[in-house]
């Protein structure tokens, strides 16, 4: 008798399975894009039952992809966040004189507010305990990225560089704090630009005061580029820390 091939021992409908999980996670993407767009249109009160219309489709249809409300926030907060910090992380990128790099990084910020104020809103309600998917996790991915651009320039200049984590999150913080008092008000007197203008001097301030303390020779003025690339000479530590 013949052995069965190799080929005929393989599972069939595999091809049918895969394409099927293919389709829900379309499906799943489809509707946490349009849970976006509804926060986007409806503010921060958003349901399923909207989220169907939005769709043109029965709401059991849509509970089958993303369970209920709680998974529904969970998926659109993770989806924002991730909106948010796909403008927010390249304005990061050291470019420019300090003065440049801190004024831009500022203005992306406000504008994306500017532009998508529901959406702000939404990750700045309250979440589950520890989710990552809040103005507070954007805070930590920015910070965590900072922290490690100081820590570069100040190993340079031979400063130890766990001086920039506190220095980065203080400076996070400086910011968020701003920026939540600021929208809190149902008509603020300032507008964006004035905003943009305060926080980005105190910003600079808290750079040139930390950069004083510690020695390093940084102005407002100085290219972003010359902060990251080793001194010709560093400073002595007694001239650094005296």
């Amino acid at each position: 008798m013949t052995a069965p091939s190799a080929q005929a021992e393989q599972p069939v409908g595999d091809g049918r399975a895969t394409r099927w999980q293919g389709h829900k996670a379309k499906r799943r993407a489809e509707m946490i894009d349009a849970a976006v767009e509804v926060i986007e249109e409806h503010g921060v009160e958003i349901s399923v039952q909207l989220i169907a219309e939005h769709l043109a489709l029965p709401r059991p249809v849509v509970y089958r992809h993303v369970g209920g409300r709680a998974e529904l926030d969970a998926l659109a907060r993770k989806r924002i966040l991730e909106l948010l910090l796909a403008e927010l992380l390249p304005a990061l990128r050291p470019d420019g004189t300090l003065k440049e790099a801190v004024r831009g990084a500022i203005g992306t910020y406000l504008g994306w507010i500017d532009r998508h104020p529901n959406l702000h809103r939404f990750l700045g309600d309250a979440a589950p305990e520890g989710s990552d998917a809040t103005l507070a996790g954007a805070g930590r991915e920015v910070g965590g990225q900072l922290a490690d651009m100081f820590a570069a320039s100040l190993a340079r200049f031979g400063i130890d560089s766990a001086r920039a984590r506190p220095m980065a999150f203080g400076m996070v913080g400086l910011v968020d704090g701003v920026v939540a008092s600021w929208r809190a008000d149902a008509e603020p007197e300032l507008s964006t630009e004035q905003v943009q203008g305060i926080l980005t001097e105190s910003v600079l301030s808290l750079f040139e005061g930390n950069a004083r303390s510690l020695g390093v020779p940084l102005q407002r003025d100085s290219l972003v580029a010359d902060l990251l690339v080793a001194p010709d000479a560093a400073p002595p530590p007694e001239q650094r820390f005296g």
